[in-house]
């Protein structure tokens, strides 16, 4: 089976994990701090804290930015469910704006429609989380124009995003937006095996999220209520998680960081090589915003042929062995959020991706024998 996506392993890569092995410190040590200040000089952003997955990074920038109990949030349907669920845990309600009909991304025009709508009903949203499916960028310079004039808060989900630029400009730099979230999970773009962090040029956000997720405990004397009693004191401020990053994993990011650049790159090149070869077949593939340079995390067409059904192409691709998927399924159709009162036909455009999308295969290690079987298991499943 050729995977949808999968992580790209080298020696040095494994040298560095061993080296943090035989070293003093697993976890709480030097490299958490080293691989922060690495993503942050990356992406040209003041602060980055490291955590233990994207969810948690997600969880702890909705608690730094206030999100609690009355609080609304507003998300895109299409994305994985931690972009709603991390609201949730704050005691907050969700809704969603529907996407663009070329990016797939939340549509700006519809958000600023939602947003017209719920300042005449008083529901306007405390925070709205911009995802970067596929590692294309949001319209930031809209989105952020709107949170001008609404109120709101702005979190970029990039989980899919890293090594992407919008404008030119490294995303997650935080020129549009308050907080913005890396995922390194295996199939991402790098990995810690797993992982993620949260990005700002915001003092107070960053020092919020690092104490929280080290169980709102610190060692700072400036932050105490009082004097410490000695060099053994500390003090938990409010109640956190344990939501710490380990040096083993720093260690692995680190490493993968130094080939960002070069994954990014080979993802572009693969990419290109399906555009080409896929330009005759009845399938609508990536539109690229021309303010956008994608990271391109996934690679998804979408079915415009009504002479093979949807389930009848991935259940044929499958069975040939490319392991396609379908990223995703919209947020409010999962029976969680059905129990909410959401339903069908509550996103028009998410449900007509939803009846067509699927993701090819695309990460750096796919050789080209092994692109040629995807695009021949496509064209023979298409025919």
């Amino acid at each position: 089976m050729i995977p949808y996506g999968r992580q790209d392993i080298s020696q040095a890569d494994i040298n560095s994990v061993i080296e943090v092995l035989q070293s003093e410190f697993l976890t709480q040590g030097p490299k958490v701090p080293e691989f922060e200040a690495a993503l942050a000089s990356y992406c040209s952003a003041r602060y980055a804290v490291a955590v233990n997955s994207a969810t948690s990074a997600l969880h702890l920038a909705c608690l730094a930015l206030g999100v609690g109990k009355g609080d609304v949030v507003w998300t895109t349907p299409i994305t994985f469910v931690a972009s709603a669920n991390c609201a949730l845990y704050c005691g907050a309600s969700v809704d969603f704006v529907d996407i663009d009909s070329k990016t797939y991304n939340m549509s700006a025009g519809a958000l600023e429609e939602k947003l017209v709508k719920a300042e005449k009903l008083g529901v306007l949203p405390k925070v709205v989380i911009a995802v970067h499916l596929s590692g294309q960028s949001c319209e930031m310079v809209k989105i952020s124009a709107l949170s001008k004039q609404y109120g709101f808060k702005i979190i970029e989900d990039a989980s899919h995003a890293i090594g992407g630029r919008y404008k030119g400009l490294p995303i997650g730099g935080g020129q549009y937006s308050d907080i913005t979230i890396f995922s390194f999970h295996p199939v991402k773009i790098i990995t810690t095996g797993e992982g993620g962090a949260a990005l700002t040029n915001n003092e107070f956000l960053a020092d919020k999220m690092k104490c929280l997720r080290s169980h709102g405990v610190t060692r700072d004397p400036s932050l105490m209520t009082k004097e410490p009693d000695g060099e053994w004191y500390y003090q938990q401020l409010e109640l956190g998680y344990n939501y710490r990053m380990t040096d083993l994993q720093a260690a692995l990011g680190l490493s993968q960081l130094s080939r960002l650049d070069s994954f990014v790159s080979k993802r572009h090149e693969i990419a290109a090589i399906y555009d080409k070869e896929l330009a005759e077949l009845p399938l609508a593939l990536p539109w690229q915003h021309p303010d956008t340079y994608s990271g391109l995390h996934l690679y998804i067409i979408r079915l415009k042929s009504t002479d093979v059904s949807h389930q009848v192409l991935f259940s044929e691709l499958r069975a040939k062995g490319i392991g396609v998927n379908l990223h995703y399924i919209p947020v409010y159709m999962q029976p969680f959020y059905q129990a909410m009162g959401f339903t069908r036909g509550y996103c028009e455009e998410a449900e007509s991706y939803y009846r067509e999308a699927i993701s090819l295969p695309i990460y750096t290690g796919l050789q080209r024998s092994e692109q040629s079987q995807v695009v021949s298991a496509l064209v023979d499943a298409l025919r």
